[in-house]
């Protein structure tokens, strides 16, 4: 159960293929009671939904016509910050999925996945979860580490090759607390605001008090971002 079922939440597709959007309407509609309001063909016809019907959440593709889903996603984000963007596409890159979370996507996965996975998934990033397909999060932490090192190496020539584990990051430590440490942990974990308060023993509210904190400390726009830099610069393990 989410957060959002006292009020069904409201969800647009966007996509390029007809039978995708169809056989995926039904999905969410039959099996998790969510309402589909609109489906789109392309990037810019989304944008077009978003502005009249206000949803919750975009399950966004990224290769359409028009406007594809990386463009769509960053003036999306723009205009409504509080709608999530799920991004799910067939292809299986790290680097596409690196800019989709620069871009501002809650979540990425593949349209290979089982149903009942996507059903999840949808209901994870409405509970403020950050659904990623586990190889390509890791390829994508891979990625973002290799060009965050090439950044400082850039700034400072005389850096010797350390791996982004053994950075300095005592200052980002000291910042955060030991009860943030916790939170951003489960975050890394994919656990859902709900989730983490029951593993913590605190409240809801409490939980996205912390998270807040924690994005504004790490400057990350939300907690997928929040979740890939604490791991790239080794706050905390991994799941």
């Amino acid at each position: 159960m989410t957060d959002h079922e006292s009020v069904t939440a409201r969800i647009i597709i966007a996509d390029d293929h007809p039978l995708f959007r169809s056989a995926l309407t039904r999905l969410l509609e039959e099996g998790s009671g969510l309402e589909v309001v609109a489906q789109a063909a392309d990037g810019r016809e989304a944008l077009e939904f978003c502005r009249r019907f206000g949803p919750d959440l975009v399950i966004m593709d990224l290769s359409m016509p028009n406007m594809d889903g990386l463009e769509a996603t960053r003036a999306l984000r723009r205009e409504s910050p509080s709608t999530i963007v799920l991004i799910m596409t067939a292809y299986e890159d790290p680097e596409r999925l690196s800019e989709a979370v620069r871009a501002g996507a809650g979540g990425y996965l593949l349209k290979t996945a089982h149903p009942q996975q996507i059903v999840d998934a949808v209901s994870r990033a409405l509970e403020g979860g950050s659904p990623v397909d586990e190889e390509l999060a890791m390829g994508l932490l891979s990625r973002l580490a290799e060009e965050r090192l090439g950044e400082v190496r850039a700034r400072s020539p005389v850096l010797p090759d350390l791996p982004p584990r053994q950075w300095p990051r005592s200052a980002l430590l000291r910042a955060l607390t030991p009860r943030e440490v916790q939170v951003l942990r489960l975050v890394v974990q994919g656990y859902s605001n709900r989730r983490i308060a029951e593993e913590l023993e605190i409240s809801t509210s409490t939980v996205k008090n912390h998270v807040l904190r924690i994005r504004a400390k790490l400057k990350a726009s939300d907690r997928t971002q929040a979740a890939v830099m604490a791991m790239e610069m080794g706050l905390v393990s991994g799941p």
